[in-house]
């Protein structure tokens, strides 16, 4: 049993902000009110904290099975306690792909062994061939939350749609990566950077945003409910408001790197600050701002994406892998970024870090009530701290290492216990 005593509870499902105890067992929230007594429970004196959800994050690669070199299940539900997270939704770009029951069913036995909440998408099409639709009801229900090829786009118009009403018919959806290959040319460096100082054709950003007008508009043709990954563009956060002023069922999600840093990061820190879609310029990062303000984007979704130190420390950055670790400056970043510069209010984030991401999966997570489930982060919103190396993931590729942020979390509980406390 616990008491958490004197926090700060913000919780966006409620809309409620103020100093409240919290009495949690047996995994559920069974008593929110003033000055709460319980001689049986531990004490959490959270004065001075923010008591909220525990974070949602539906877009990670935690690289099991095939690539534990970079992050294993363990290590990365470590990570994600660290940053406040108590449930996650794995991405399927493993090795095998998770394209099987079989190969669902391995990954999910060690994910229940851990003590967050850790769920797996299954993949659109069978090894990521885009062509053949996987068994999207035997996965559903084999335990898939979802599908995704992310990683790599659905380049055919033809099996995107039949994939669109597959999903439909089994009552789910599909997150589609939008990049469109043949528009782009090294993938991770922006277009402008990529001339200027590499001398190379980068990622373009007509490859993202003319991608997810053809997919939103197929979406509002087939009425299937369609969540687009990691947008980054300016045009796309337009492309996607038009399509939901439609009527279109699409949902979007922006990772905290694009509204945080613009290309010019790539400079100052090299490959740990490639990543696809590259970091963008600064109008693409006030873009995605503005989304997420007007409630476009309705989603914050680290994709952490850790690789091996010698992977990414190379001399040439073109050959680098794409991708930073996310989990433990997520909060931080939204903190600094979003909260402390103004663009939405500590409850507005939550929302879109917590309850948000549950709903558009119907997870039971996201919310602090009474009779709910116990999974709650308590953290100081206004400590400064700097980033350091001494990472729970097993990776350390991320090119915030250094700068101070604000925010630091100081418990996690995921079903009343407790996964983590600094």
């Amino acid at each position: 049993m616990l008491l958490i005593k004197n926090g700060r509870l913000v919780d966006p499902q409620s809309q409620t902000d103020g100093i409240y105890d919290l009495l949690v067992n047996d995994g559920k929230i069974i008593a929110i009110g003033k000055d709460l007594k319980e001689d049986q429970a531990e004490v959490i004196d959270a004065s001075g904290c923010v008591v909220a959800p525990g974070l949602v994050d539906i877009h990670v690669h935690f690289r099991e099975p095939g690539q534990t070199h970079k992050e294993d299940i363990h290590t990365g539900a470590l990570a994600a306690a660290a940053g406040g997270f108590t449930t996650v939704v794995m991405m399927a770009n493993t090795n095998p792909t998770i394209s099987d029951v079989e190969t669902l069913t391995e990954v999910l036995e060690s994910a229940s062994k851990e003590a967050i909440h850790i769920k797996s998408v299954a993949t659109i099409t069978t090894d990521f061939d885009g062509e053949n639709l996987t068994d999207f009801e035997g996965l559903l229900a084999a335990g898939a939350v979802g599908f995704s090829d992310d990683g790599i786009p659905l380049t055919s118009s033809k099996v995107l749609k039949e994939a669109m009403d597959l999903a439909k018919k089994n009552g789910t959806f599909i997150s589609l990566h939008e990049e469109d290959p043949e528009l782009n040319g090294v993938l991770g460096l922006n277009e402008n950077i990529a001339e200027k100082h590499f001398q190379v054709c980068g990622a373009t950003g007509v490859a993202e945003y003319s991608m997810i007008a053809r997919d939103v508009m197929i979406a509002y043709d087939r009425q299937a409910k369609v969540h687009i990954q990691h947008l980054s563009k300016a045009e796309s956060v337009e492309v996607v408001a038009f399509a939901q002023k439609l009527g279109a069922q699409v949902t979007a999600e922006v990772a905290p790197q694009h509204f945080s840093k613009t290309e010019q990061l790539l400079l100052e820190k090299g490959a740990n600050a490639k990543m696809n879609p590259p970091l963008r310029l600064e109008s693409d990062r006030k873009a995605v701002i503005e989304g997420l303000k007007s409630g476009v984007i309705s989603v914050i979704a680290t994709d952490h994406a850790p690789h091996h130190q010698d992977e990414k420390n190379v001399a040439d950055v073109t050959q680098a892998p794409s991708g930073m670790t996310g989990l433990e400056t997520s909060l931080s970043l939204g903190l600094t970024h979003l909260v402390s510069d103004g663009h939405l209010s500590l409850s507005e984030l939550l929302e879109k870090m917590a309850y948000n991401p549950a709903q558009l999966y119907g997870f039971d997570a996201g919310y602090l009530a009474e009779g709910g489930p116990a999974d709650i982060v308590i953290f100081d919103p206004d400590a400064s701290r700097v980033v350091g190396s001494d990472f729970a993931s097993k990776a350390g590729n991320s090119p915030f290492i250094g700068e101070s942020l604000k925010g630091q979390v100081k418990y996690t509980i995921c079903q009343g216990n407790i996964v983590y406390r600094s």
